[in-house]
């Protein structure tokens, strides 16, 4: 799940409207705000757009933004 509370402060730091982000990921402004509150999941392909527009370049900054709430993110799998 998507902090929304982390990611609106990197939107508020970075001066760029939602519609703005919006147009930048092609999906409405609505849907984009679904998003911001985990009412919709965040696509992998504008996770990285996001990123890429709001200066996100900390691996741990990410997932705190976007794997919120106890999720594990692991690079390796174990058998």
């Amino acid at each position: 799940m998507t902090d929304s509370y982390l990611f609106m402060l990197k939107i508020a730091e970075s001066g760029l409207e939602l519609s703005n982000i919006a147009q930048k990921l092609h999906i409405s402004l609505k849907l984009f705000i679904s998003k911001i509150h985990n009412k919709r999941a965040f696509l992998a392909s504008e996770m990285q757009i996001l990123c890429d527009l709001l200066d996100i370049t900390d691996s741990k900054e990410k997932v705190r933004i976007f794997f919120a709430n106890g999720v594990e993110v692991n690079s390796t799998v174990k058998k």
